[in-house]
């Protein structure tokens, strides 16, 4: 069974994981016209790679276990983040200084639309780990209510 602090636990690990994946969003909103980098070549959007976190299953308080129960529940981490491998978008703009020779300038793989619905969805799971936090220390709370009266 989870403890209420396991529960805590776990919705502070998905908001500080949420919290990374904002902003990275915000770095590619930022950057969705760069067209020169310090490693060359225009901004490449970038994603966040989340990881489960299983207690057990990790080790970390014991062999690996093949059955998982509630208990080994730990909550998620990034793993890491990635580069985007789509294809960069070509605009023609002769006058622009990083055009080609026909013209045109390779910009960013990076759609505002796009991020800014990531947006939205990082923010609302952000929201859901809060109000899940919050669910728990009202149960706590009660429970404590009925330990007094």
């Amino acid at each position: 069974m989870l403890d209420i602090f396991s529960t805590m636990n776990i919705s502070a690990s998905g908001m500080t994981a949420q919290r990374m994946r904002l902003d990275v969003i915000a770095d590619n909103i930022a950057n969705a016209e760069t067209t020169r980098t310090e490693e060359g070549g225009p901004y490449r959007r970038k994603n966040v790679v989340f990881q489960e976190v299983l207690d057990k299953a990790m080790g970390i308080r014991g062999g690996v276990n093949k059955t998982l129960s509630t208990d080994q529940l730990g909550g998620v981490h990034v793993q890491s983040i990635v580069e985007d491998q789509r294809p960069f978008k070509m605009v023609y703009d002769p006058s622009h200084p990083d055009a080609n020779e026909e013209g045109y300038v390779q910009m960013p793989n990076v759609n505002v639309l796009r991020e800014m619905i990531d947006l939205i969805n990082a923010q609302r799971s952000y929201e859901a780990n809060v109000s899940s936090i919050n669910a728990t220390k009202a149960f706590a709370s009660a429970a404590l209510g009925i330990g007094r009266g």
